[in-house]
């Protein structure tokens, strides 16, 4: 019996080894199963002797009297009975061992993570942990259990492992609601999360590997990734992340009842409740101050994380702008000047493609959110209310997603060949005070309108003279339309609005110089008419 005892404490103190460490999972899991039949073995061995087996009856092997199965002799059916219990026992306990190293086992791909996260001293401190004794654990105090202490906004928290992980729904009611979004004593700078807007690409992997590999701080800009449609190769591809990436899901995926001739543009329907559903979530429910958008078909620069971050205080602090953009509309390459990868313009265009909201503009913009072509809704007077964006000269993202519900519009003709910024510039330690309307004004407009007028034939015929700027003027709608055609650059207005531009005025290169393509001076407003 003392054997019994000594190999049963053997086998806790194993199995209490096991499960602290990581690291011999299978090691241990044999040796368990080794140790377990020993101890069965062990335990036959020491029981008195039952007699031999056929004893008790005639019966052929197999036979029913043989195992006690009839009414033989008492002999015979005691020594039947007690062979099928030990039976029975040993089958119970093989399969409680399967189980066991069945659950070691799928729990063994998600300690590896985890352990590889983890740095050196980490891991030191966990092998310090593993050489002290267990700890009994203590019950909670009442009181305490009832009401546990609020979490901390910044508070890093971490989840006992493994544990299931729930389906979207779940997930969906289980978001936190802190206040993640200013500064506190423990976290100076304010957090700035980034909103993936997903669907059904699986390519979405090319927008979360850029930005996890580019991202200087989990904690100061966390990835939520926001997917509709239901798609559940995307949804693996999201999952694969892990703890790196929040993924919630849209729950609603019926269709929209719409007009018989908007049946073509259900999918835009679906993206316009689809960001003001993911926006909820990040500023209602998540409760953050500010966010930068992004969709699963961009990629990002090496520096769009120090883009945001510095610009997001010229955001806060100018009335008159309404977003923060890392999209250049004119931005192929040839288009830019490739040594000014620090240069900002405003604009009164609204670009998108990566752009940073603050909270107070989304409490204006919600109760009234459109249903569908909510980036064209952006663009209209009422939402921009003489408005500007701040854009760079070289876009911090580019798309990669030629198909999707706009069927490349665009795409082959322009977006493909915008050129992404290679060089990491550090706006926060630059003076960005030019931006405030007032001193951008001034400047911007002695710069365009100081510059000498030409034709386009002149910019065509490489008969400029000078290093530039140069202005080259249109009058109309259509005179619009035909230069910028010819100059290279997108020739669509919004609104009235062209694409990059301010004031009217539309800044790019052209042949290694600087053009605008201007209003005549003096201009005042934006024609809607245009459109």
């Amino acid at each position: 019996m003392k054997r019994v005892c000594s190999s049963l404490h053997s086998l806790m103190w194993c199995h209490w080894a096991m499960l602290r460490k990581r690291g011999s999972l299978i090691l241990c899991g044999a040796f368990l199963f080794v140790a377990w039949n020993a101890l069965l073995l062990l335990f036959l061995w020491g029981r008195p002797p039952i007699g031999r087996l056929g004893e008790g009856g005639g019966a052929e092997p197999g036979g029913r009297e043989e195992w006690g199965m009839g009414k033989g002799k008492a002999g015979g059916s005691n020594l039947a009975g007690e062979v099928i219990r030990l039976a029975e026992e040993v089958e119970s306990e093989l399969e409680t061992q399967k189980k066991l190293l069945k659950q070691i086992q799928s729990h063994r791909s998600l300690w590896e993570q985890q352990k590889e996260k983890k740095g050196p001293e980490q891991l030191k401190q966990d092998e310090n942990q593993r050489a002290q004794p267990p700890q009994v654990p203590q019950k909670p105090n009442s009181a305490e259990h009832q009401n546990p202490q609020p979490h901390k906004p910044n508070q890093q928290v971490t989840s006992p492992q493994p544990k299931q992980k729930p389906n979207a729904e779940e997930e969906n009611n289980e978001l936190p609601a802190e206040n993640k979004g200013g500064p506190s004593e423990s976290n100076p700078q304010p957090v700035i999360p980034i909103l993936v807007i997903a669907c059904d690409r699986v390519t979405v992997r090319r927008s979360l590997d850029k930005l996890i590999q580019y991202r200087p701080s989990p904690a100061l800009y966390p990835i939520i990734v926001s997917q509709d449609c239901g798609h559940a190769e995307t949804a693996r591809v999201i999952g694969s992340y892990g703890s790196q990436v929040m993924h919630i899901s849209q729950p609603d995926l019926s269709d929209i009842p719409v007009r018989p001739e908007h049946r073509k543009f259900q999918g835009y329907y679906k993206i316009a409740r689809h960001y003001h559903w993911a926006l909820n979530q990040v500023f209602s429910r998540l409760g953050h101050s500010t966010v930068v958008i992004v969709e699963d078909d961009l990629e990002v620069a090496p520096d769009f994380f120090e883009y945001f971050r510095a610009l997001h205080p010229v955001l806060r602090s100018d009335p008159t702008l309404w977003c923060i953009s890392a999209w250049n509309d004119n931005g192929r390459d040839g288009s830019v000047d490739p040594g000014r990868a620090d240069l900002l313009y405003r604009t009164d265009f609204f670009p998108g493609l990566g752009w940073m909201l603050l909270k107070e503009m989304w409490d204006e913009l919600e109760p009234k959110w459109p249903k569908a072509f909510w980036d064209d809704w952006m663009r209209q007077p009422e939402q921009r209310r003489d408005r500007s964006c701040v854009r760079p000269e070289i876009s911090r993202t580019i798309t990669f997603g030629r198909k999707g519900v706009s069927l490349g519009q665009f795409f082959d003709q322009y977006l493909r060949y915008i050129k992404l910024n290679t060089e990491f510039v550090p706006f926060t330690k630059r003076d960005l005070s030019y931006l405030v309307r007032e001193r951008y004004n001034e400047n911007f407009i002695k710069e365009v309108y100081g510059a000498p007028q030409v034709k386009l034939e002149e910019v065509h015929g490489g008969s400029l003279k000078g290093a530039g700027p140069f202005r080259v003027q249109y009058s109309s709608r259509d005179s619009f339309k035909v230069l910028a055609r010819s100059l290279g650059v997108m020739d669509d207005l919004k609104s009235g609005v062209p694409r990059a531009g301010y004031r009217g005025v539309v800044s790019f290169m052209s042949r290694g110089r600087r053009i605008y393509l201007a209003p005549p001076e003096g201009w005042t407003h934006y024609d809607t008419s245009w459109s």
